[in-house]
């Protein structure tokens, strides 16, 4: 098999299934970093297309597309000056359009991410907003504030912003002095939107019909837990300040007036055939707070960062799990997994690392042992109930790149103080398709950020039919958890009885009988054979009655 696979014979899936999404298995593309058409040094979406095949042949169901549209990029296209339009670095509406056709034509779902919480700096409305000064109405669909202070000095509140440094910044009046502040919880070029603002509420109603007529099968919505702000925007005083992630209730985020947004994209999604779906991205202090998003009349899927964050124990991974299923059974959503995306330093490298680092690690660990958990965690993720989403480079088993130089960083948490890591350029390096070429087949003008020496050997082309190889792993498992019939989305999955740092699950359909088998631990451990071997992330002695699993390693086993 080719790394392109343009003579490959496997028949397209079909385009759209009832509830294709409760099972589905998603790649996630960071199209700048995925493949280069135009020889820019940068990916496009024609780049994209390209590779299309790869994907169809890897064995996914969809793939999300972190954000094209046009863009200054001051945050990666996370800053969206015009939702309407493909920013010129990516292409153009055409290739838009064309690349989600010739995605339907191999099966292939295009989820794209939607960005509802802020926009750019350079948006028209934020524009007008600021040269119409502090008495124009468009001011009313962000949130400007007059600041404190006997000449209004001090920020509005005591906020922060999640990449360093206050949440506000002051504008200047038309005529020069000093003016209002406004509201960004990321970046400064990120002012946020005003969601009780009736405009905003239609102009994004208005955006998902744009690209739902143009095909599209749902959307990715970033920081979907963050449009509604508490009333009055209190001063968060002796709360932990503003993070993504937390234990705590935030004034800044998953309040739960946010969920009537959702309801009524939830009617919008209906209106048109083909199971289209929404996917949040909702930072949620707990898994039951998380399944309010995915309540039937609201979105689909949830991202589980609960799971993402979970060090590479037993005890926590099993608890993770439990309490996954246990909520999304609640609400009758399925569960979603992930070990990996473009915020979050690649699991490979997290697990090379003591845990407790959390998901920002600055330091490449010991890579033979984060490749060997990494291996064994993905067909864990692969074996559990529900969705699972897969970030590009992953299936190469591509680790961070930990070492890149200042000059080279785009992050923009990287240049404010105090605020996430900003080492998220890390796990964006392109990807590796050949063994030579001045990008390993990214394109041929190089790469927008340098790739290491060493990934040749981790190139699509080098793992392509390699017995063993982590490419080859993915392939596999991908196949059996399309083709067994107790995998997918049944809720069907029941412990079995294992001592020390060991998960041992079984999942049954008719007379069909899955079984999945992790020792987490350093040494060698025996078990008795649970059944015939389908697939393991590292050889597995098997006898007639015995299994010996090596060291942080993961078997699936088949009965009926």
């Amino acid at each position: 098999m080719t790394e392109s696979a343009d003579t490959a014979t496997t028949p397209p899936l079909p385009v759209r299934t009832a509830d294709w999404w409760r099972e589905a298995v998603i790649y996630q593309v960071y199209p700048r970093s995925f493949a280069d058409a135009n020889g820019d040094g940068m990916g496009d979406l024609p780049g994209v297309r390209s590779r299309l095949p790869y994907l169809r042949d890897l064995g996914v169901d969809a793939v999300w597309l972190s954000p094209f549209y046009a863009s200054p990029q001051a945050d990666a296209g996370y800053d969206v000056a015009d939702y309407r339009v493909v920013d010129p670095m990516f292409g153009d509406l055409d290739d838009a359009v064309a690349l989600m056709a010739e995605a339907h034509r191999h099966g292939l779902r295009i989820i794209v991410d939607l960005v509802p919480n802020h926009c750019s700096d350079q948006h028209e409305w934020f524009q007008r907003a600021l040269r119409e000064g502090p008495h124009s109405r468009l001011r009313e669909r962000f949130h400007f504030r007059d600041g404190k202070g006997n000449q209004g000095q001090e920020p509005p509140n005591d906020w922060e912003s999640i990449f360093g440094g206050p949440a506000w910044t002051r504008t200047k009046n038309p005529d020069g002095t000093p003016g209002q502040w406004y509201l960004h919880l990321f970046a400064a070029e990120q002012p946020d939107f005003n969601w009780d603002h009736p405009a905003v509420r239609d102009e994004f109603a208005s955006i998902l019909r744009f690209w739902l007529d143009l095909g599209v099968d749902g959307f990715r919505i970033d920081v979907a837990h963050g449009m509604v702000k508490a009333e009055g925007l209190p001063d968060l005083g002796s709360l932990e300040q503003t993070k993504l992630l937390g234990a705590n209730a935030s004034p800044s985020f998953d309040q739960d007036g946010v969920h009537e947004i959702y309801r009524s994209w939830h009617t919008i999604l209906k209106e048109y055939d083909g199971q289209r779906i929404g996917v949040a991205e909702a930072w949620a202090p707990t898994l039951a707070r998380t399944a309010n998003y995915v309540r039937p009349d609201e979105l689909h899927q949830a991202f589980n960062f609960q799971y993402l964050a979970t060090s590479w124990q037993a005890g926590a991974l099993r608890t993770v799990i439990d309490e996954t299923l246990d909520a999304m059974r609640e609400v009758g959503a399925p569960a979603t997994w992930v070990l990996s995306n473009h915020d979050v330093t690649r699991h490979t490298t997290r697990f090379a690392n003591p845990p407790g680092l959390g998901t920002q690690i600055r330091t490449p660990g010991d890579p033979e042992l984060g490749l060997r958990r990494a291996r064994a965690a993905t067909l864990l993720m692969l074996a559990l109930p529900g969705s699972a989403y897969v970030y590009q480079g992953e299936e190469l088993g591509l680790p961070d790149v930990t070492d890149l130089p200042d000059e080279a960083r785009q992050d923009p948490a990287y240049f404010r103080a105090a605020g996430q890591d900003g080492f998220r350029d890390g796990c964006r390096v392109p990807i590796p398709w050949t063994v030579d070429g001045p990008s390993y087949g990214f394109g041929t003008g190089g790469s927008w950020l340098p790739q290491p020496a060493t990934w040749a050997g981790l190139s699509v082309k080098a793992q392509s039919g390699q017995d063993g190889s982590t490419l080859e792993m993915y392939r596999t498992a991908l196949a059996v958890r399309r083709s067994h019939p107790a995998l997918g989305a049944a809720d069907n999955l029941r412990w079995l009885d294992s001592a020390g740092d060991v998960l041992i699950f079984e999942r049954t359909s008719g007379a069909a009988t899955f079984t999945c088998t992790v020792n987490l631990t350093g040494a060698a451990i025996t078990l008795p054979v649970p059944g015939r071997p389908l697939l393991a992330s590292a050889p597995v002695q098997v006898t007639a009655e015995q299994a010996v699993l090596p060291p942080d390693t993961a078997a699936w086993w088949t009965t009926g």
